[in-house]
């Protein structure tokens, strides 16, 4: 069984809450009739009931009244979430008039039926931006305990079953923090290491903090960063297996890895990769993903206290469907 299918099948072992605040979307409706009809998770719509039920019956969709639908402009729960969202945001000077507009927006709205427990995960971006996506997100669900900076990780499926697990390695940060400095590098660590447990499944993450030095073979500023995150982590997450700084190939083959850090349990081991900066991450993975052919799938973001991810504006019903499980696997762990 393949990484895709194994998500899947974890995500129907306990199904979970999952909104989607497009539902006026054609991708995001076709996927989510696909959810639907697959039994993946429970599926919350928010959009105008005439034009959801119009779309769903011209694409033919028929498993949409599985769903739970709430119209933005109508919910019975309105007053009740503009009321704690005047609360959460009172410091910030909202006024309660001002919160019930913004719970008329479905990315707040749907921000909102997770602060109160009423679903578990969001997934938007075909028709908003990250920063649409993720402002909400931060302002009313907040980030996870002991995490200021929110991430994002990508799964690498590669044709080479000797690195990572089995060829498969998570990599994080991809997308959202440019220059993390240490203490947000080592948040990231931590956090990608849980998106291998929950996501990928690993039973044992193994990460390296990646650097152009290898155990002292270069000095500069930005490798003691690598090594001061690497330390920040170890206090952040006792258990966790982390080794760093680390070069690449240090990281992944075996025979170079006791060759540059003899005695280090992760170098020539590991299967979670942290970059020092968002442009290496980036680039990186988008190499490997080209030059390697290997499947990325991702960004998956992390560090909010419940999975909240965005998608691309391009983005196809399959990676919408994909996007559906994973955040589905995410929320069994958040919880």
């Amino acid at each position: 069984m393949d990484l895709i299918q194994q998500i899947i099948e974890r995500a129907k072992s306990n199904k979970q809450r999952i909104v989607l605040p497009e539902a006026e979307e054609e991708r995001t409706l076709t996927a989510a009739d696909r959810v639907l009809a697959d039994d993946i998770a429970d599926i919350i719509l928010i959009g105008n009931p005439e034009k959801v039920h119009a779309l769903a019956a011209e694409k033919g969709l028929t498993h949409i009244d599985k769903a739970t639908l709430i119209d933005p402009l109508n919910c019975d729960k309105s007053e009740e979430y503009a009321q704690l969202l005047a609360e959460l945001r009172k410091k910030k000077g909202m006024t309660i008039e001002q919160a019930r507009e913004l719970v008329k927006n479905p990315l707040y709205l749907g921000c909102m039926i997770i602060k109160t427990g009423d679903a578990d995960g969001q997934i938007s971006g075909a028709l908003s931006t990250t920063g649409e996506t993720l402002r909400p997100a931060l302002q009313i669900i907040k980030t996870a305990p002991g995490i200021t900076c929110v991430s994002g990780a990508m799964l690498l499926i590669t044709k080479k079953p000797e690195y990572g697990e089995n060829g498969v390695l998570v990599v994080g940060d991809v997308a959202v923090t440019p220059m993390p400095d240490a203490d947000q590098l080592s948040q990231i660590a931590v956090c990608t290491a849980q998106t291998a447990k929950s996501v990928a499944g690993f039973t044992d993450p193994r990460v390296a903090m990646l650097s152009f030095s290898t155990k002292g073979s270069a000095t500069h500023e930005v490798v003691d960063k690598v090594i001061e995150a690497t330390r920040l982590a170890k206090e952040l997450d006792p258990a966790l297996k982390i080794d760093g700084e680390l070069q690449a190939d240090a990281a992944l083959v075996p025979s170079v890895g006791k060759k540059k850090a003899p005695g280090s349990e992760i170098a020539g081991n590991a299967n979670v990769l942290v970059f020092p900066n968002l442009e290496v991450g980036n680039i990186a993975y988008k190499l490997v993903q080209r030059l390697g052919d290997a499947i990325a799938i991702g960004p998956i973001l992390q560090g909010i206290a419940r999975p909240v991810n965005d998608l691309s504006r391009g983005c196809s019903v399959d990676d919408i469907y994909y996007l559906v499980a994973i955040t589905a696997c995410q929320a069994m762990d958040a919880k």
